[in-house]
């Protein structure tokens, strides 16, 4: 049997990337799996077909991080759908590009990274909870950029991503008596579409790890699963860097 099998998962920001290898892994694991998705329909409609295609459930629902309304219609299409969530994954994500200087950070471009990476992750527990049982999880996927600042171009990003430890010890204490434990991941590098390992700063960020290369969006799906799962039961509240050695 499979570890997770029978589950209800949501992946949020999931057609593509870190989110889609967590989604197909979690499928594999026996979940039943919706997804979020702004602006890559394709790509979730091929996720839903690969998934259903290992004999699971799946949805893709449409709905922008940065909107309340959207987010609170997502979770209740899926619950409609499937009854309840056992297990959300906060992958939404936006980052600015590096190379805009201090100075010209907007205040619309501040707004648009607090509501993203950090009040989606918020509102997406708020509401997923009421229908969370007994033995939930919430994992948030974070940043080694939380710990870590190498270069100039990220501090936006890495207040954002900082914000989420607080947030994931905070909900931990929240939910903790509910029997629904909270944990973040931090991943380093990972190879995707909008940080390929063959990038124009590949070389730079293989430098900053200890082993020397780019991490995997199955590197982390792993991580996730494991923390989905009942050997996980007793950890809560804590930070795990998935990052090669980024930070040590």
């Amino acid at each position: 049997m499979n570890t997770l099998s029978g589950k209800i998962a949501l992946v949020t920001g999931g057609s593509r990337g870190i989110g889609a290898g967590i989604a197909k892994r979690l499928a594999q694991e026996g979940c039943d799996v919706a997804i979020t998705f702004v602006s890559s329909e394709g790509a979730a409609a091929k996720l839903v077909e690969d998934i259903e295609a290992m004999g699971k459930a799946a949805i893709a629902i449409k709905a922008d991080g940065a909107s309340p309304p959207d987010i609170i219609a997502a979770v209740d299409k899926i619950t409609e759908r499937f009854g309840r969530i056992d297990i959300l994954v906060n992958n939404n994500g936006h980052m600015d590009r590096p190379d805009t200087t201090l100075e010209d950070i907007t205040l619309q471009s501040i707004d648009q990274n607090i509501s993203i990476n950090l009040r989606s992750a918020f509102l997406y527990a708020q509401y997923t909870v009421r229908q969370m049982p007994p033995g939930g999880r919430i994992i948030n996927i974070g940043s080694c950029l939380s710990r870590r600042v190498p270069s100039p171009g990220f501090s936006l990003y890495a207040m954002t991503k900082a914000g989420l430890t607080g947030l994931t010890k905070g909900l931990a204490r929240d939910l903790g008596p509910r029997g629904i434990t909270v944990n973040e991941i931090s991943p380093g590098p990972i190879d995707t579409d909008m940080n390929p390992a063959t990038g124009p700063s590949a070389d730079f960020q293989r430098s900053l790890t200890a082993i020397g290369r780019y991490g995997t969006p199955s590197d982390i799906a792993a991580v996730v699963c494991f923390l989905a799962g009942d050997h996980a039961a007793f950890i809560t509240g804590t930070n795990l860097a998935v990052d090669g050695g980024t930070n040590v």
